[in-house]
């Protein structure tokens, strides 16, 4: 049988490519042929109208909205990116037997089912605008660090030309954009294009109000309800059409959203957002301790999923604050499951297959790189197990970063932002925790994963066959 579709995520990483290999493996496994369009940073392998009539099953596996007009007229298999890696057999097996499949009747279906998008999918919308920004410019400010703490500041005796440009690009630009782009990309997925400018406008006031990313997130949101409702639900005479949608969509929707920001959203959240800052800067060892041991088991609970995501774009915001504790936990435990499970495989190589310990090769470099997702594939295979062990060597590891006061001036980039100097405040401290992280995890998995059985060698098997 053929088998075609499409996987997508909100932040087009892992999981649009996890799932499209785990359902195309599983799929020849079975004895079919499949191929599967990546909607990821790039659209990769993309489907052919010929492939797309030919195919006897189509499945979707998304947690995004996307545009399915290509398959009108023929029945489509939806579920998440998750169940396409945790059920492959059982998704391709109800899509073959048409079982909770949907027909796609017609263009105009498809765009109205579009706009039925959770707060949350809103929400990943958002962060997907605003994570290139945050990367891009928080690695480069840190690389001006690398001159000197005030080597971008024109009044230091240690001023640096370079480092004052790479402040600037960085911070200047790149990052004051990370509350703008939150907020253009939550309003765009609620009301589409018209959505953008609002969207932009509302982030632009949070940012310069003082509620920072929380409130750009309720701003997007409004931005994006607000304009929804002008531009998509009014009704306009078709000849005054086009002067509606080019000039009184746009002027309304900013108006409405910027008086709604200046006079109601942005000074309650700010009090919000200084009153946690101060709580934050305030924190001791012991509350440092407990809250990086919640961020611990958020990062590692769901390992790239919403409660992962919320944490570590949580703690990206307070960085606009000044607070640059939280993402370097974040970081910590971020990279702790995929490393804990490469060292794992190593020590305890009875407690996995010979397929989980080659794949445990790759989780060096992915956990070295702050890809959690890396520890999806063995999470999936033994959730009861794994998933605690992963919470427990990410806690750890969040833990003491966070009691040390560990700050990061990078929001990504893992082990490899460690050696720009001056951008980790207490290095040997974060090297331990990250270390302490990784055993604790190894650990865990060994004492509670069972041995698996035994496999034969291949030269045995080779000879019985010849036999």
């Amino acid at each position: 049988m053929k088998i075609v579709g499409i996987t997508a995520c909100p932040t087009g990483i892992a999981h649009t490519y996890m799932s499209a290999e785990k359902l195309e493996l599983t799929a020849v496994s079975l004895g079919h042929r499949a191929k599967f369009e990546t909607q990821g940073a790039k659209v990769e392998n993309e489907l052919t109208k010929a492939e797309i009539e030919d195919a006897d099953a189509i499945i979707v596996a998304v947690d995004k909205n996307i545009d399915m007009s290509r398959f009108v007229g023929r029945e489509v298999k939806r579920v998440s990116t998750g169940r396409a890696i945790k059920e492959p057999e059982i998704v391709i097996e109800e899509a073959l037997s048409n079982q909770g499949t949907i027909r796609i009747s017609s263009t105009e279906k498809v765009e109205a089912n579009q706009q039925k998008a959770g707060i949350y999918n809103h929400f990943m919308n958002g962060v997907n605008y605003m994570l290139p920004f945050v990367i891009a410019g928080g690695i480069i400010i840190a690389l001006s660090f690398a001159f000197g703490i005030t080597a971008s500041d024109p009044k230091s005796a240690d001023y640096n030309v370079l480092a004052g440009a790479l402040s600037t690009i960085g911070g200047g630009a790149a990052f004051a954009m990370m509350v703008p782009a939150l907020g253009a990309g939550i309003a765009s997925s609620i009301a589409g294009k018209p959505g953008f400018a609002p969207g932009i406008v509302a982030g632009l006031l949070a940012a310069n109000g003082g509620s920072g990313f929380l409130g750009g997130m309720i701003g997007g949101l409004l931005a994006g309800y607000v304009t929804n409702l002008i531009a998509n639900k009014v009704s306009v005479k078709k000849q005054f059409a086009a002067i509606y949608q080019l000039i009184v969509v746009p002027l309304v929707s900013i108006l409405v959203i910027g008086l709604a920001m200046v006079f109601l959203i942005d000074q309650p959240i700010a009090w919000v957002l200084n009153g946690l800052t101060a709580w934050l800067n305030g924190l001791g060892n012991t509350s440092g301790l407990l809250f990086g041991l919640l961020i611990g088991v958020m990062m590692a609970a769901d390992m790239g999923g919403p409660i992962n995501k919320s944490i570590s774009t949580f703690s990206i915001g307070l960085m606009s604050a000044g607070v640059n504790a939280p993402i370097a936990a974040c970081m910590a435990a971020g990279m702790t499951p995929p490393l804990g499970l490469a060292l794992a495989t190593i020590i305890f190589k009875d407690k996995f297959t010979k397929e989980e310990r080659t794949s445990g090769q790759s989780c060096w470099i992915l956990g070295a790189s702050y890809i959690t997702e890396g520890a999806i594939p063995f999470a999936v295979a033994d959730p009861f197990r794994v998933i605690p062990s992963l919470m427990l060597g990410s806690a750890t590891a969040a833990g003491i970063s966070m009691s040390a006061g560990v700050t990061s001036m990078a929001p990504h980039g893992g082990i490899w932002v460690m050696l720009i100097p001056n951008v980790m405040n207490n290095l040997p401290m974060y090297f331990l925790a990250l270390v302490a992280g990784t055993v604790v995890t190894a650990l865990s998995i060994g004492l509670l994963k069972k041995t698996v059985p035994m496999e034969e060698p291949e030269e045995k098997l080779t000879n019985e066959v010849e036999v």
